[in-house]
């Protein structure tokens, strides 16, 4: 069975942390990433100037900051689904490698 990597194409800020991720298979995502933004890497993209910086990665297909934080594509593409699972793991330890 073939797997279709997430790759995400684009994306539009809807407000505070919050954004509108579209994918290349044509679906996007709503994502408020406030409730995840603790630890090492992404604590410091709770200053709004430093979340704002947000890019696409071209090379990997998703959402990169300046500081090296990133998300795995396929988990923003599924975030719906992976969002409660993630966040406990952000809670639990603080970080998520």
């Amino acid at each position: 069975m073939k797997h279709d990597f997430a790759r995400v194409t684009s994306f539009e800020p809807l407000g505070d942390y919050t954004l509108r991720v579209c994918f290349a298979d044509g679906t996007s995502q709503d994502i408020d990433f406030r409730p995840v933004l603790t630890g090492e890497f992404f604590e410091h993209l709770r200053d709004p100037n430093i979340f704002s910086q947000v890019r696409i990665d071209p090379e990997i297909g998703t959402l990169v900051w300046p500081n090296g934080a990133d998300f795995d594509p396929d988990m923003l593409h599924d975030w719906d689904k992976l969002k409660d699972e993630f966040q406990s793991q952000v809670s639990a330890v603080g970080t998520v490698r």
